[in-house]
């Protein structure tokens, strides 16, 4: 098992350094000038060329990417122009928001997701499962932002039930059953589109497993439906399942990008579409390095936790 992880992590080192390619590329390829953007419509030639040679853009672009991928390797990602502080600790400040709001958007959507699944290939052509495909069908085809609206017009609006926007109350607020408060509208909506694929896909692993010998074996020998299911059926069908789990925990961390915007939560999505607007390179290579680094990561723990469920996976 330490071999097996040793080799995983060696592997993230050229994909790591993919990435780093392919978000200054992505940068460095959008039009326009970005310190005139910075600078506004009416910034002097004098003050563009300054600004240019301060953030190092007048310079050859290998020679940009050299410098900001050595700084990167030393924990220095800049410093933010249009806030004036360093990169590093603005998108580590917004990250802990955004993980909270992922890491609770991941526990809602595996958990119904999981249950969904299983109780859709156990009651397979039943009532059960046509509910529960029609409900994932919805759910898939609903966009993200759209359900975050119609979710605060709702429970904020109409029921005053939970607040619209925010992390915290302004006044009065700050303790966790706030928090919960706030986290429960743009939770929902983020982990509904992971649910609806989650058990999708987990109906199909676990009717897989179901029409297999050993499940047929285990009902003979008179074991109770409910251990037959949960604990030989699921456990053989969690192989299939893990790996979806550690691509939707990447999904919702990316598609954060709209539910914050909706709900104005303080996160790293929030904070990429200003930066983006405000054309702060610095930043957005920062927050946009950490989202897809983040993505790679959650897979190789998908596949750790994979390879203990099944041994076979590591060779």
């Amino acid at each position: 098992m330490p071999l097996y992880i040793a080799k995983r992590l060696l592997a993230l080192v050229p994909i790591l350094f993919g990435l780093t390619l392919i978000v200054f590329a992505i940068m460095a390829l959008i039009p326009g000038d970005p310190a005139r953007a910075i600078l506004g419509a009416y910034a002097t030639p004098e003050n563009v060329a300054r600004l240019n040679a301060q953030l190092g853009l007048d310079r050859p672009l290998p020679v940009q990417y050299l410098t900001w991928l050595g700084n990167l390797v030393q924990g220095d990602l800049g410093r933010s122009v249009s806030l004036n502080r360093p990169v590093l600790d603005e998108i580590t400040e917004r990250f802990r928001a955004t993980l909270i709001l992922a890491g609770a958007a991941l526990v809602l959507c595996s958990i119904f997701g999981l249950l969904a699944g299983i109780v859709s290939a156990v009651r397979q052509y039943g009532l059960a499962d046509k509910a529960v495909t029609l409900l994932v069908l919805v759910g898939i085809s609903m966009p993200s932002f759209w359900l975050g609206l119609i979710l605060i017009l709702v429970f904020a609006v109409e029921l005053r039930w939970l607040p619209a926007s925010g992390m915290m109350s302004i006044f009065g607020g700050g303790d966790l059953p706030d928090l919960l408060r706030h986290l429960a509208l743009p939770a929902i909506t983020l982990a509904v589109v992971a649910t609806g694929v989650l058990a999708r896909l987990t109906r199909s692993a676990m009717l897989e497993v179901l029409r297999l010998d050993f499940v047929r074996t285990a009902r003979a020998k008179g074991l109770p439906e409910r251990r037959v299911i949960f604990i030989h059926a699921f456990k053989a069908a969690l192989v299939s399942i893990i790996p979806v789990i550690g691509i939707q925990a990447g999904f919702v961390l990316g598609g954060a990008v709209y539910v914050e915007t909706v709900f104005q939560w303080p996160g790293i999505g929030r904070m990429l579409v200003q930066a983006i607007a405000a054309r702060d390179i610095l930043l957005v290579q920062g927050g946009v390095l950490l989202v897809a680094t983040s993505y790679v990561l959650f897979n190789l723990c998908a596949d750790i936790a994979q390879s203990l469920v099944d041994p076979r996976v590591r060779t």
